[in-house]
């Protein structure tokens, strides 16, 4: 693992990783149960993030695909991420490794 702060950060988001969707089983059958997006009140877990090839190409196909964004890549301090929505309003990041070398400093 690299030393240097944002070398690390590029190598941390450039990792392979497993994401497990798991199934609430019986959950359908209780009237009360709702899913929590975890960024409304009271706050939990956020959002997942994908590590994508190209961030531009990525983009592009969300802008034809009219996907709903929470932030661009262009945005706020946090340039070349991006914050989609999907259907059910849970956030999703969108990275590219090589771009976040200076994501978090200053």
């Amino acid at each position: 693992m690299p030393q240097d702060v944002g070398e690390r950060t590029a190598w941390t988001f450039n990792q392979c990783g497993i994401l497990e969707l798991t199934r609430t089983w019986g959950a359908e059958e209780d009237a009360g149960f709702k899913y929590h997006d975890g960024n409304a009140q009271p706050q939990g877990l956020g959002h997942i993030c994908f590590s994508v090839p190209g961030l531009a190409a990525a983009i592009n196909w969300f802008d034809t695909n009219e996907v709903t964004y929470v932030k661009r890549p262009e945005q706020g301090k946090m340039r070349n991420v991006a914050f989609i929505k999907d259907h059910d309003g849970h956030w999703i990041e969108i990275v590219q490794a090589n771009l976040l070398e200076q994501l978090g400093q200053p």
